[in-house]
C-alpha cells in the first residue's frame, strides 16, 4: 500500500512574487537608423516610438519582441511585435527577457508612468539607464504567461470590437450615399426629389455669445453649444457652459430640434440641439419648418461635409458665411420619406452607439484587471 506523504499550507500557496527592477525584467537598447530613402521593399514591420510605421526587408530583432518610445510625442508608450523586426532609433528595444515571458514583459511596462524619467527636459528623451532602477514585481514564469493570457484575450476581443465598429461605420456611410441621394428608395415611396436651398428648408440663425463679463448671464439652464461640444454624438442636451435666461435674451434663442453646423474653422461638425437654447457665432443653425426633418437635414449635412469643405473660404480661417450657407443645395424627399430614411440611420447610429459603449466598458475591464493582476494583487495561480 503506498503511503501518501502530507501536504503543508505552503505547498498549496502560490509562489510569491520577487521584488526586482526594471533591469532584471528586461534588457533594452537603443534602435537602429532608418530613413526613409534607405528603406528596401520587404515585409518586415519598422518599429518606432508610435509602433509600427512601415516595412524593410531585413530584420535586426527576433520576435516577440517590444519597443518602447524613446522621444517625441510617443515618449514612453511601449508597443510589441510578434515576428522579427527593425527596431527604428526613436524606441528603445528589448534585446533580453531575462527567461521572462515577452507578452508580460510588454503589459507590465505599459503600468509605468516614465514621464518622470525623461531626461531631455521640453523635448522628451528616455535613457535604459536611468529607468533600469524602477522597482518591479515578477512572478513566476507559469504566472506570467497566465495573466498574459488573460489580459491578450481581452485585446482580441477590443480588437474585434474595433473591426466590427469600422465595418458598422462603412456601412452606414454607404446607406447615407444610396439613401439620401435618392439613388436607392426605399419601398412604398416613389415620389419626386426636389433640390432646395438651406433657406427653404427653415430658418438659418447665427449663433453670438453673451458678454462675458456679465455673470448674470452665466451658469444658468440653457445649453450654449460651442464647437467643442459638438464630438461626435448626434443629439445635444447638455454643454460645457450654460446661460441663464438674461443671457438668452443677448442672442438668437434656438428651439429644441435645431440642427446645428459649423461653419467657422471646424467646417461640417454638426448636432442637433434638443433643448432650447443658444449657439456660439461659430455656429449656423437651421430650424426646420414643417415640410422638414431635423434627422434627415443633420444626416445631409453629415453626408454633405466634403460639400461644405469646399464651399468654405479660402482664407487662413475657413469661414462659410450665413449668406453662403442659405444659399447651399440639398436633395429632398416629401416629409414621410425623410421621416424613414432617418429612422433607418438612427437606428444604425443606435448599433454603433451600443458597440462603441461595450468597448469603452471592455477597455475599462481591462485597466481593472491590469492593476489588479500586473501587481500581484489578484492573482491567477
Amino acid at each position: 500500500m503506498t503511503r501518501m506523504e502530507p501536504c503543508s499550507i505552503s505547498d498549496l500557496e502560490p509562489v510569491p512574487w520577487k521584488d526586482r527592477t526594471l533591469r532584471d525584467l528586461v534588457s533594452l537598447q537603443r534602435g537602429h537608423d532608418l530613413t526613409w530613402r534607405d528603406r528596401r521593399r520587404g515585409e518586415v514591420p519598422v518599429m518606432g516610438s508610435a509602433g509600427q510605421n512601415g516595412f524593410h526587408d531585413t530584420a535586426l530583432a527576433n520576435g516577440p519582441g517590444l519597443v518602447l518610445g524613446r522621444s517625441g510625442a510617443s515618449f514612453g508608450q511601449a508597443h510589441f511585435c510578434e515576428e522579427p523586426f527593425w527596431p527604428h532609433n526613436t524606441a528603445l528595444y528589448a534585446t533580453d527577457f531575462h527567461g521572462n515571458e515577452p507578452l508580460f514583459v510588454f503589459y507590465r511596462l505599459t503600468l509605468i508612468d516614465f514621464s518622470r524619467h525623461n531626461t531631455g527636459g521640453a523635448q522628451q528623451s528616455l535613457n535604459r539607464n536611468f529607468i533600469y532602477p524602477i522597482p518591479v514585481r515578477i512572478p513566476s514564469p507559469e504566472e506570467q504567461k497566465a495573466i498574459a493570457a488573460a489580459l491578450s484575450d481581452v485585446d482580441a476581443l477590443l480588437g474585434a470590437l474595433d473591426r466590427l465598429i469600422a465595418k458598422k461605420r462603412d456601412l452606414k456611410q454607404a446607406a447615407m450615399q444610396q439613401l439620401l441621394t435618392g439613388q436607392t428608395r426605399l419601398p412604398g415611396f416613389s415620389g419626386k426629389w426636389e433640390t432646395k436651398l438651406v433657406r427653404q428648408l427653415g430658418e438659418v440663425v447665427t449663433g453670438g455669445t453673451p458678454p462675458t463679463e456679465v455673470r448674470a448671464h452665466w451658469d444658468g439652464s440653457f445649453p450654449w453649444v460651442t464647437p467643442t461640444d459638438i464630438s461626435g454624438t448626434r443629439d445635444i442636451s447638455a454643454t460645457q457652459r450654460q446661460i441663464s435666461s438674461s443671457g438668452l435674451r443677448c442672442v438668437r434663442p434656438l428651439p429644441a430640434n435645431s440642427v446645428l453646423v459649423t461653419c467657422i474653422a471646424s467646417i461640417g461638425k454638426n448636432a442637433i440641439l434638443r433643448r432650447a437654447g443658444a449657439c456660439n457665432q461659430q455656429i449656423n443653425a437651421v430650424v426646420p419648418n414643417a415640410s422638414h426633418s431635423p434627422e434627415f437635414l443633420y444626416y445631409s449635412f453629415e453626408a454633405g461635409k466634403q460639400y461644405l469643405l469646399a464651399n468654405a473660404g479660402t482664407t487662413a480661417t475657413s469661414i462659410i458665411s450665413k449668406k453662403d450657407f442659405s444659399e447651399l443645395s440639398f436633395p429632398m424627399p416629401e416629409l414621410p420619406e425623410q421621416n424613414a430614411i432617418a429612422g433607418i440611420l438612427s437606428d444604425m447610429d443606435a448599433e454603433l452607439t451600443a458597440l462603441e459603449q461595450r468597448r469603452d466598458k471592455t477597455r475599462l475591464l481591462k485597466q481593472g484587471m491590469m492593476q489588479e493582476l500586473l501587481t500581484g494583487r489578484t492573482r491567477l495561480v
